[in-house]
């Protein structure tokens, strides 16, 4: 997608292959993101949402075409960036509270010895009270349900007050009440000029976004929802798909049984 009146451009990918190890799981991608927009990547498990999101903060080396992002190459603007992944496991090892994970969102700012300042404290503390969970902020985070565990991490992303924010699966484990709350966060941040870039399951949480790219180890479709999150190109993704009660987009997707088909990389999606 590209808006003439976003500037600059905070993700731009021309013809761009993802994959592992020289193995192609996703071709051909194209897709431009500016300033305030949000992208939702739409698809099942191993399609290759994860796979995108880890070349486009750097962690993952792309195949084939062209990546930019804020400007430069993925993986050269760090400070910049704010990425939560699916998976968590320095949380369980160390034995850390609440308040210390989303202390974390400030350490790229200020470094992992440097000095925290009442500006740090006072945007992590704010990033708690957004996400609900200022009064837990000295519980261990491994005594916390999975829920609070993900508004926990939630808090680290919104205290980084990240240009480009990068979310794989941010709702996962939050009750009606937490993906309300996740949803006025992220309306927040775009308003005050952020990117945000999603994967999800979420239908709803996908129609709410700027832009929607459905894949299927390959791109089936990327433009505006409403032109994108048809019953037709929601099949193509997912195999079966449920319409309800309005036509504002409220569709509900249960996925066909993919059998014996690959997974996107063992341990990586």
């Amino acid at each position: 997608m590209s808006n003439p009146h976003a500037d600059p451009l905070r993700l731009r990918a021309n013809h761009l292959d993802i994959g592992y190890d020289h193995n192609s799981i996703v071709a051909d991608i194209n897709v431009e993101l500016g300033a305030g927009q949000s992208l939702a990547l739409v698809g099942i498990n191993g399609s290759g949402k994860s796979t995108l999101l880890k070349t486009i903060v750097g962690l993952q080396p792309p195949l084939a075409g062209e990546i930019d992002v804020l400007g430069t190459r993925p993986g050269n603007a760090p400070k910049r960036i704010a990425y939560l992944s699916q998976f968590h496991a320095s949380g369980f090892v160390l034995p850390l509270r609440a308040v210390d994970v989303v202390r974390m969102g400030r350490f790229p700012v200020r470094g992992l010895l440097g000095r925290m300042t009442h500006e740090d404290d006072e945007l992590v503390l704010t990033a708690m009270q957004t996400m609900g969970v200022r009064q837990l902020a000295d519980v261990p985070l491994r005594s916390l349900s999975g829920g609070q565990q993900q508004r926990v991490y939630l808090a680290q992303v919104l205290a980084r007050q990240a240009e480009l924010l990068v979310l794989d699966e941010p709702t996962a484990g939050l009750d009606a009440g937490g993906r309300e709350i996740y949803a006025q966060a992220m309306r927040a941040e775009i308003a005050r000029g952020a990117t945000i870039i999603t994967a999800t399951h979420d239908i709803q949480e996908a129609a709410r976004c700027d832009c929607v790219m459905l894949l299927a180890q390959r791109v089936i479709a990327c433009g505006v929802p409403q032109a994108i999150l048809t019953p037709e190109m929601l099949l193509e993704t997912f195999g079966i798909v449920l319409t309800l009660r309005d036509q504002h987009l409220s569709l509900a997707v249960v996925e066909r049984e993919h059998g014996h088909e690959p997974a996107e990389h063992p341990q990586r999606d």
